[in-house]
């Protein structure tokens, strides 16, 4: 028997997830909990895809959040290698130490 978790429900916590990762990408100053807040977004963006995708019964959703996933692993992938590049010339993980950054 399964339980059915009205749409709402499933979007007012998308929404939840979403302004707590926005409270902390504006908050933080660390890069590595900015990247996890990020993820949090993209995550609770997701979940609304698929509750969305759910209550029309149409699999787009799910391909929306398969999108989000990669777009999610190639930013990781992007991230980590900036994120060491600012740790070895720094020595720190303040997000204010990579506006000193010189092309």
């Amino acid at each position: 028997m399964a339980i059915e978790v009205p749409v709402e429900h499933v979007l007012l916590v998308a929404a939840a997830l979403f302004l707590l990762g926005l409270l902390g990408v504006l908050v933080r100053r660390n890069i590595i909990f900015l990247l996890m807040s990020l993820e949090v977004m993209m995550n609770s963006a997701g979940l609304a895809f698929i509750a969305a995708g759910a209550k029309w019964g149409a699999p787009d959703g799910q391909i929306m959040f398969m999108l989000i996933l990669a777009l999610a692993a190639a930013e990781v992938a992007v991230a980590l290698g900036l994120v060491l590049q600012i740790s070895r010339r720094f020595d720190t993980l303040d997000v204010d130490a990579a506006s000193e950054l010189n092309g």
